[in-house]
């Protein structure tokens, strides 16, 4: 990963699916010795699809609320990753200092449950190989169960 990142904060719309998803991963996967968090440009609700998915995982469900960028200092991040446009934009506009990854919202999926439930499980897998390339380790997280 270059020069050691200490801290990552993921940012979505409203941290209730792609960011807490991200932090979920990239906790597992980078271990306590790197602070990891996340937020939205609104505030927002944990989306119960989320928790389904990261279970599925065994990856724990977060405990606080979802936070917006009002309740972070963006300059205690080494890395600001944005998940959305418009936090990517809100990134830049209160930092200037962040990466953009386009991964696609299963929000917006039409359908039945099952329907709904492979898309959360495609962004899981999406975020977990792209955080694994990222952040290279021994230790990979396994998009699947």
């Amino acid at each position: 990963m270059g020069k050691a990142t200490r801290s990552i904060l993921f940012a979505c719309n409203m941290n209730s699916v792609r960011s807490p998803i991200a932090e979920a991963l990239a906790r597992r996967l980078l271990g306590p010795g790197t602070r990891v968090e996340s937020c939205g440009v609104y505030e927002g609700m944990l989306d119960p699809f989320v928790a389904e998915v990261l279970l599925e995982n065994d990856l724990p469900v977060p405990q606080r609320p979802p936070q917006t960028f009002a309740d972070v200092d963006l300059a205690e991040f080494d890395r600001v990753i944005a998940l959305s446009p418009e936090a990517a934009a809100e990134a830049r506009r209160l930092s200037g200092n962040v990466s953009y990854w386009e991964i696609d919202n299963p929000t917006d999926i039409r359908g039945g449950d099952e329907e709904l439930r492979r898309a959360y499980r495609l962004c899981r897998d999406c975020l977990a190989e792209r955080i694994n390339s990222e952040f290279q380790s021994t230790t990979a997280i396994s998009p699947a169960s």
